[in-house]
């Protein structure tokens, strides 16, 4: 079931966003090598837990820890570890939640570790801009999800990128994740069609080479299959029948 929000409802939404990105911008600070990926997952609980939220994701099906901190070759869900320690040249992807007064907020960004070759650089801004595609599609009671997705799977894939397929964006708002799967690929024309109220969060996930993924032993962790690197962006969007209002930005 689609639930569509209202104006109070999208109103609580921008609260918890704006708790999500300021705890992008501290990760960022704080991205430089030697840091531990325990390190910048303690300071983003601390940080989100002082405004008075609580981070979606810690618990959420088992998972262990209150942000995602993904590395290289792995997609999403990389698990904070003392061991895991953040080195020069490195591509970092944070994926942050945060739920404030029952509502939630979820945006990604994909950074570097110091200096990072310029491969990976375009890398990571050819996925940012994938999702200003995705959102530059939409107009509420005509764009469809597969207009949505082949608006970002026509851009990546204009640089020899992979998108990924098994991991999509979702519906979002009392539940992190909610109805309907946002994919990043698509055919125009087809899919849902997306109206006045819908808040989604638009993710996509980018590769350097094959679109294919595996998961990890951990039950989380998700690498592509030839081990290049990904970066990952997503915000939480709120879709209006004059505008695209982007929540964590």
């Amino acid at each position: 079931m689609i639930l569509i929000k209202s104006d109070s409802q999208i109103e609580e939404m921008r609260k918890a966003n704006v708790i999500v990105r300021d705890t992008l911008d501290l990760l960022r600070d704080h991205t430089r090598e030697g840091v531990s990926t325990y390190e910048l997952n303690r300071l983003a609980h601390e940080y989100i837990t002082k405004q008075g939220a609580t981070p979606s994701f810690l618990n959420y099906h088992g998972y262990p820890a209150s942000i995602c901190v993904s590395i290289d070759c792995e997609v999403v869900h990389g698990i904070p570890s003392k061991k895991r320690i953040l080195q020069e040249g490195q591509i970092v992807s944070y994926d942050v939640g945060a739920v404030f007064h029952g509502w939630n907020g979820d945006a990604a960004r994909t950074v570097g570790v110091g200096f990072i070759d310029s491969e990976c650089q375009k890398l990571i801004d050819v996925t940012e801009q994938c999702f200003f595609e995705g959102v530059k599609a939409i107009k509420a009671g005509v764009t469809r999800l597969g207009d949505l997705g082949h608006a970002i799977q026509s851009y990546a894939e204009s640089f020899g990128y992979g998108v990924v397929r098994e991991l999509v964006g979702h519906g979002i708002g009392r539940d992190m994740h909610e109805q309907p799967d946002v994919p990043n690929y698509g055919n125009p024309g087809h899919g849902l069609r997306l109206t006045s109220g819908m808040t989604i969060a638009i993710e996509p996930m980018i590769t350097m080479g094959t679109y294919r993924v595996e998961w990890m032993s951990d039950g989380w962790t998700v690498k592509t299959l030839d081990r290049k690197p990904a970066a990952h962006y997503e915000n939480t969007v709120a879709i209006f029948d004059d505008r695209v209002e982007i929540l964590s930005l």
